[in-house]
């Protein structure tokens, strides 16, 4: 039997997902008949395209922000693993090395931060944000502030290409969403990532390795982050080392929307897929809509903060 608290917490988190799809429903309509271009194939796309990219992300960040933690380097590790994916193919290295070595690259960037915020209990915002610097600078020093171009045809399908009708990229997300749902719902690393935000010494004290996990999620944001850099180089077949920009921004923006408290313990992956569609028909309206990009930027610093209120009313709710 749910206690009383249990059953607020609950309705807490699916009203909100509730909210976010009548939302979602609200903008379409709104959108449909603001201009006749929103339900041209070419738009969804675009669309399809973008909420991708967030979803990658996204998932990567919820476990990161469950475990009561935050990313903010997850832009710069974007733009490192394109750099070395690009660099390798330019020596000669075949495809699926390069490729594979982008995704470790960024896996050990992960493993980087979390361990120094788990072995060496330190701040995981003043970390990330120390790494966000190191790794974009490693990138600038690797690519001498160039961008690398002109990739094989099998690299960039994985950015532009297209499967049974389908984004590519649409097709990598949906994978990398199904494996968090599940990962994060039916497994012990997932109810120890829960438990790790919810209350970390007692975790500790029943003999669960509490740095191990740490670490490990911050290795699979680091994993999510890479493939979202390889995806967008793939896309402009040009790595660059500025790519990513604001990318951990959206990404929070996007988890903490759907549902997922700051203060760690309590979300869902399926909260933050539904955020990042709202917010890729929002910023695809606002463009079909022709409203500057300056305006687009002060309209997601504002979701941010929109979602961090909501996100302490909640908890206060609860």
């Amino acid at each position: 039997m749910m206690n009383e608290s249990t059953w607020k917490t609950l309705l807490s988190r699916h009203l909100s997902q509730l909210l976010l799809i009548a939302a979602l429903a609200g903008l379409m309509l709104y959108l449909s008949a603001a201009s006749p271009f929103f339900w041209q194939w070419e738009n969804l796309r675009n669309i399809a395209d973008q909420s991708a990219l967030m979803m990658i992300l996204g998932v990567g960040m919820t476990l990161v922000i469950i475990a009561g933690g935050i990313d903010l380097s997850v832009g710069a590790i974007a733009a490192l693993s394109g750099i070395i994916m690009a660099l390798l193919l330019k020596s000669g290295t075949n495809s699926t090395a390069a490729l594979t070595a982008g995704l470790v690259v960024g896996v050990l960037a992960g493993l980087s931060t979390g361990g120094l915020i788990s072995r060496m209990r330190l701040n995981p915002f003043i970390v990330t944000l120390a790494m966000m610097s190191v790794i974009r600078g490693v990138a600038l020093i690797l690519s001498q502030g160039m961008p690398v171009y002109n990739f094989p045809a099998e690299v960039t399908w994985l950015g532009k290409g297209f499967a049974a009708g389908l984004p590519v990229p649409l097709w990598l997300a949906l994978a990398v969403v199904l494996a968090g749902v599940l990962v994060l719902n039916t497994t012990r690393f997932g109810q120890y990532v829960q438990a790790i935000g919810g209350n970390e010494e007692a975790l500790h004290r029943s003999g669960v390795q509490v740095r191990l996990y740490k670490t490990a999620i911050y290795a699979l944001s680091g994993f999510c982050a890479a493939l979202a850099g390889i995806i967008v180089a793939a896309r402009l077949n040009t790595a660059e080392p500025t790519a990513g920009w604001m990318f951990e921004l959206e990404a929070i923006a996007a988890v903490i929307l759907g549902g997922t408290s700051m203060k760690g313990g309590v979300g869902s992956v399926a909260g933050t897929v539904i955020a990042c569609l709202l917010l890729g028909v929002l910023r695809n309206g606002l463009t079909i809509l022709s409203i500057h990009s300056y305006y687009q930027q002060l309209l997601i610093g504002l979701i941010i903060l929109f979602a961090v209120v909501s996100s302490e009313i909640r908890e206060g709710i609860s």
